[in-house]
């Protein structure tokens, strides 16, 4: 007999360790090749880990609701093998709802998160809830209040995936709300170590009157933390240009239908934007960098992270990985998949890290310019605004006159510790130049 060690999976790589959400198996239990031994939680995701190997699980090392470090041994599984077998990290597998969603106002925040160290997913009290409970409560408009109210049938009263489904199944047919007392939960996980430089304390507030005070959630905290943290690692510069989208949008529209029936694809701006913004990468590499210390890492790659909503109405910002390689029709295509996985909430861990630069549509909510944050550590973002129709002055060889565009603010962030205004300001106007500069007889 030999025995094989379960080791707690990487998930992706800014993913550190996970949550044992609960065992599937016991000690003592029949195990078969690649069958589920535990569901784990990170920020990110509900994961099943899958047994390496055939055998019987003879010893359990964590217990459910504990913060395990990636590679970890979590059980060990006696095979019949005659000779002990390597150890590997299983490959979690995620399951239903596998992206949680990212609490932000801007994608920026949510670029900035997205490369945070996950810690264990927690809320107001002292009740754990797994971020699969927590995305279907946010779709079905369950508030907290209201959560805290559910009774679990989990470990130590932990409400299940079954659970809320069947509470959402019993106020959609109208049947009266359960709203026991929730039973007894552990106390809450330890957090993970702190934030190497944590924000100066605020200075305190006096309450009082017609007020309501609610307590940050662990998801808003970081993203408060991140933010904080950008702006005082970054020497934050904005610089604004307007570009002039005509021939874009008449293009768009001339050749929309028969794009969607060649490639299968709508046709959004957003892939356009890209194309543009890449091509201004290839031309001022050193937009493209990192900063370690008193160094520059300048990226090889050019990973784009674009904005997606969610069902909740919050932001995530997946990520277009080697952009430059994709054709116009490709990276339709990519930005479509990731944007429709991101609704469904299937978009895998490593899908929103190891972006190199960030494009932000803040159009999308009605705005004409911002100033985002810097997602880091990446050294720019690009904001594009809404496309509007304005009055504007038309220079012709026949003379100057004014005429009906469709005109869009880019508003370009940069680190000035690495970016000066010359390289910042070029790169947002060579953005602004391919996109005015777009072929209307450009074929498909």
């Amino acid at each position: 007999m030999a025995q094989v060690e379960l080791l707690m999976p990487k998930m992706g790589e800014s993913i550190t360790e996970a949550t044992i959400l609960k065992w599937l198996k016991k000690e003592g239990e029949s195990i078969a090749l690649d069958e589920a031994v535990l569901e784990i939680a990170t920020d990110k995701v509900d994961s099943e880990v899958p047994s390496p190997v055939a055998g019987t699980l003879v010893s359990i090392q964590f217990k459910e609701g504990d913060v395990v470090p990636v590679g970890a041994v979590l059980a060990k599984i006696e095979t019949e093998a005659g000779a002990a077998i390597s150890p590997s990290p299983a490959v979690a597998a995620p399951v239903a709802a596998p992206v949680a969603p990212v609490a932000a106002a801007m994608p920026a925040e949510t670029a900035a998160l997205s490369n945070a160290m996950t810690q264990p997913v927690a809320v107001s009290g002292n009740r754990f809830y797994s971020p699969l409970v927590l995305n279907i409560a946010a779709q079905e408009g369950i508030g907290m209040t209201e959560l805290e109210a559910l009774p679990g049938t989990g470990n130590e009263g932990r409400v299940t995936k079954k659970d809320i489904l069947a509470y959402v199944a019993a106020r959609k047919s109208g049947q009266p709300a359960v709203t026991a007392t929730p039973a007894a939960a552990p106390a809450p996980v330890a957090a993970a170590a702190a934030p190497a430089a944590a924000p100066s304390a605020a200075p305190a507030v006096s309450v009082g009157g017609n007020v309501e005070i609610i307590e940050m959630d662990r998801m808003r905290k970081m993203i408060a933390e991140n933010m904080v943290a950008s702006k005082r690692i970054s020497a934050h510069v904005t610089s604004f240009v307007e570009a002039d989208l005509t021939n874009v949008v008449n293009w768009r529209e001339k050749v929309k239908k028969e794009f969607e029936k060649r490639y299968n694809e709508k046709l959004t701006f957003t892939p356009i934007f890209i194309e543009c913004i890449v091509r201004a990468i290839k031309d001022f590499p050193m937009i493209n960098i990192s900063v370690d210390a008193n160094n520059i890492i300048v990226k090889k790659d050019i990973n784009v992270g674009m904005a997606a909503a969610l069902p909740s109405g919050n932001l995530i910002v997946p990520v277009i990985h080697n952009a430059d390689q994709y054709n116009l029709a490709g990276l339709a295509k990519r930005v479509n998949d990731l944007a429709d996985r991101a609704r469904k909430n299937k978009l895998k861990p490593d899908e929103i890290q190891g972006g190199t630069y960030t494009v932000s549509n803040v159009g999308t909510f009605g705005n004409v310019m911002g100033t985002p944050i810097i997602p880091q550590p990446q050294v720019a973002i690009l904001a594009v605004g809404a496309i509007r129709k304005k009055p504007a002055v038309i220079e012709t060889p026949e003379g100057d006159f004014i005429g009906i565009r469709q005109m869009m603010f880019l508003s370009h962030s940069y680190d000035h510790r690495v970016v000066d205004g010359a390289l910042g300001g070029m790169f947002v106007r060579r953005v602004a130049d391919y996109l005015e500069q777009w072929d209307m007889n450009r074929e498909l």
